[in-house]
């Protein structure tokens, strides 16, 4: 974790992960030691939320877990580490909305500081101390919470469709003409990813490279340290660009902002959004068209209007939050939490699927929830999901523009042959093969204006500029529009289209 990161020409090391083995709270950690006594490790049944169960049935393993435990289980994290998994609706708010009681920070995190977890391990990426605004409470979550809040709200959300309508129908027009296509592949696992490099001012040929990454990170693989490693380099070099040629993005309003980021805690943001927006927003995708495709309550409803895209989202994400568990939180001091002794510095995990599917909330599995919003899909208290709105923005258009394009999708293969892949933290769909009508119509945005002649590159905007719309412009009502230098925004071409048929979720 502490191997300096290589740098682009002309561009300084972004310098060492901070993370555990750097963090001066913790010591030398020291694999393979055993837990002591009164872990979650030494509770009878501790269950593995990883591997084929986790995969095939999470919502018979959450009901086995609290038919056996109650509102809290525990749990075995990928590498055999104990924690502590909240079931209960009820005790999951309290834990998320509760940080005088229960810490975000890692530091506290018992068996780190006691040596028990390996400086190597590959959940380290997503359970290690940052300097970001998921890793801290109090005055310091504010300020860089805050900092990532105002930054994401400059967006302007009608922009935001209209580049996800622009970048879906790309995709679109790479297998429209086949009348066959594998829609994790070749749409979920890219789309969320084009428009986030549209949001951060991005080359496109990074974002490409971003994806497996960030798959391969949140997935918790033996290659999770290297990816980590990788976005790190490209996020480096983004910020360093940055202050050389500031633009209306992401990263530069990070940089610009009144709370004083330094180019780590921008660099570590930017991570953090990146990582996460783009695991949520495709599973959330592709649990919506997996739905769309095989629920005869939303197939048949879709086109009758009855039921509408948006509420077809909202269900999914009471169904299958695109992230099942979250961690963590950390006990503040001995204490009980539904009947069961927990400890301090204790990793509590919040269920998120396993709160959404409690009986105590008088809700059953699958009922239609109606526009209710009162689901767990994006946390809940201080550390609540700041761009939910663009998560939705981009599932939601992203797949009312592929519906638009092939009216008549339907799945390729029996609904029980669809397999999943299952980390502690998510669960992916390996693949949703469809079928459909070829269609030889081309991408509306791609097409000549009525004279017949395309327009030259200088006459297109920039997409981070049009992503910034209005909303840049009040900024600075003086600046020209086009005159910041952004990254690409052009076309997929061949890099996307490689990137798709090598890619493999999980």
């Amino acid at each position: 974790m502490s191997t300096p990161h290589s740098s682009g020409p002309g561009l300084p090391s972004t310098g060492p992960l901070p993370g555990p083995s750097t963090d001066p709270h913790g010591g030398a950690p020291a694999a393979g030691a055993v837990p002591p006594p009164g872990c979650p490790a030494h509770a009878a049944g501790a269950t593995p939320l990883y591997g084929p169960e986790a995969s095939a049935d999470p919502l018979g393993l959450y009901e086995r877990m609290r038919a056996e435990h109650g509102a809290i289980a525990p749990v075995l994290l990928e590498g055999g580490v104990p924690a502590w998994l909240l079931l209960g609706y009820d005790e999951i708010l309290q834990v998320a909305r509760n940080p005088r009681r229960f810490a975000r920070d890692p530091r506290l995190w018992r068996d780190w500081r006691e040596g028990r977890i390996p400086g190597d391990s590959p959940l380290a990426p997503v359970l290690a101390w940052r300097p970001d605004c998921i890793s801290q409470d109090g005055p310091e979550h504010r300020r860089l919470r805050g900092a990532v809040k105002d930054s994401l709200e400059r967006f302007d959300r009608r922009a935001i469709r209209r580049a996800v309508h622009r970048r879906a129908h790309q995709l679109v027009d790479a297998f429209a003409t086949a009348g066959q296509a594998e829609l994790v592949g070749q749409f979920a696992l890219s789309l969320p990813m084009m428009v986030l490099t549209d949001l951060y001012g991005l080359p496109e040929e990074e974002g490409a490279r971003l994806v497996e990454a960030s798959r391969q990170l949140v997935g918790g693989t033996e290659k999770a340290l290297e990816a980590d490693r990788h976005i790190h380099r490209i996020l480096g070099r983004l910020v360093a660009a940055k202050h050389l040629a500031p633009g209306p993005d992401l990263a530069s309003w990070l940089i610009a902002h009144e709370a004083g980021l330094s180019d780590d805690e921008v660099r570590q943001h930017l991570r953090l959004v990146l990582v996460l927006a783009h695991e949520a927003t495709t599973n959330l995708m592709v649990g919506t068209l997996r739905m769309v495709l095989t629920d005869p309550r939303f197939r048949g409803t879709l086109n009758g209007g009855q039921m509408t895209l948006p509420a077809a989202v909202e269900q999914i994400l009471w169904d299958e939050p695109p992230l099942t568990v979250l961690p963590g939180r950390f006990p503040r001091y001995d204490m009980e939490i539904a009947g069961r002794e927990v400890r301090e510095g204790d990793l509590l995990l919040l269920g998120l699927a396993a709160g959404n599917a409690d009986p105590a909330t008088g809700r059953t599995a699958g009922q239609e929830m109606h526009g209710n919003r009162s689901h767990l899909s994006f946390n809940s208290g201080p550390h609540e999901c700041p761009g939910q709105d663009i998560g939705r923005a981009v599932t939601g258009s992203g797949i009312d523009t592929l519906i638009a394009r092939l009216p008549d999708l339907r799945l390729a293969v029996p609904e029980e042959e669809l397999t999943w892949t299952s980390s502690s933290w998510s669960r992916r769909l390996d693949a949703l093969p469809v079928r459909f009508t070829p269609r030889h119509d081309r991408n509306p945005f791609a097409r000549p204006p009525a004279g017949g002649r395309r327009p030259r590159p200088s006459e297109a905007a920039p997409a981070a500029a049009a992503l910034a719309g209005s909303a840049a412009r009040a900024a600075d009502p003086a600046a020209p529009a086009g005159a910041v230098r952004t990254g690409p925004g052009r076309g997929p071409a061949g890099l996307w289209r490689r990137l798709r048929g090598r890619v493999q979720p999980g």
